[in-house]
């Protein structure tokens, strides 16, 4: 269905993408840019790209391509549902489970599950390849992750995660036991110069913040952190922990050992995202969202206190 968009008067230079985007706040910014691309975005019957400047009284009419569906299968994966409404939900993840799809992996990422979830409702919001997804979280990384259902749902979550208007809580165990009770980590992370699938701590990087609480001590091998990030970099809360020199346990990647104290090593990065703080994309509700500690988090936590109360060797 062909839409028509008059710039506002006193408008005496902007992007077309952004115009269209302040104008049309239900569609999010990947469907205009499809339009965009598809050449369905005229003025004065010719197609403009993205970038065309318009101005106050230019006419704008476009069009939203129609949605080709994902050619991703739907696959029915159990899912931990925290929360679900027509509009969006969010996930429990387990460890292990890839957020979407790439080159090297199967069937079983969390939108394979989605799509079978949602029926393939999801198909084209927020990109064929990532449909629904907002953000992410690492492979091992467990803890809460919200879906879009909508275009509009999409675009809100988008903005709240890109504006850091949300609240984001994670829970580590970490090698050693920091002196101090709390702390922030306010340092640059980028792509590590030889290592690419590896961040690190340099000048140049992007800015990247995250405060932190001690919690429960085990003897002097390890503790509980409490981490907020107010930044979503890769790899943010493992990178600016081994800074502390407190890499996460099971977090071999980011100099993380094994320690002979232990009856049973960790066999994934013990990093959970218990804690979502976010505002309802429609009804603008606040939601508060909280992912129990997993069984293997827990079970690991029972080692450490066992090891914690042994003799000295």
């Amino acid at each position: 269905m062909k839409q028509i968009h008059t710039v506002p008067e006193g408008v005496r230079r902007l992007r077309a993408d952004k115009a269209l985007a302040l104008a049309f706040r239900e569609h999010s910014r990947t469907a205009l840019q499809r339009a965009f691309d598809a050449g369905l975005v005229l003025m004065h019957g010719q197609p403009i790209d993205r970038s065309h400047d318009v101005a106050g009284g230019d006419v704008i009419e476009f069009s939203l391509p129609d949605v080709v569906p994902a050619e991703l299968r739907a696959v029915d994966i159990p899912l931990d549902v925290l929360f679900e409404d027509k509009h969006m939900l969010a996930v429990n993840k387990a460890a292990g489970m890839i957020v979407h799809p790439g080159a090297a992996t199967g069937e079983d990422t969390l939108v394979h599950a989605l799509l079978s979830h949602c029926a393939d409702s999801l198909s084209g919001i927020g990109g064929v390849e990532r449909p629904g997804i907002v953000h992410r979280l690492d492979k091992e990384t467990t803890g809460v992750i919200v879906v879009a259902k909508s275009d509009k749902a999409h675009r809100a979550l988008a903005d709240q995660f890109a504006t850091r208007s949300l609240k984001k809580e994670y829970i580590a165990l970490v090698a050693g036991v920091p002196q101090l009770l709390s702390g922030t980590i306010d340092r640059a992370i980028s792509r590590h110069p030889t290592h690419r699938h590896r961040m690190t701590i340099g000048e140049g990087g992007k800015t990247a913040k995250t405060t932190w609480e001690r919690g429960e001590v085990f003897g002097d091998i390890a503790a509980v952190m409490r981490c907020q990030i107010f930044t979503g970099r890769t790899h943010q809360i493992r990178v600016h922990l081994k800074s502390l020199g407190h890499p996460i346990l099971g977090d071999a990647l980011y100099g993380w050992k094994p320690d002979p104290r232990l009856a049973q090593q960790p066999e994934r990065v013990m990093l959970h995202a218990e804690h979502l703080v976010l505002t309802h994309p429609i009804s603008g509700k606040e939601l508060d969202l909280r992912a129990p500690l997993p069984k293997d988090f827990q079970t690991m936590m029972k080692v450490l206190r066992k090891a914690a109360k042994a003799p000295a060797a």
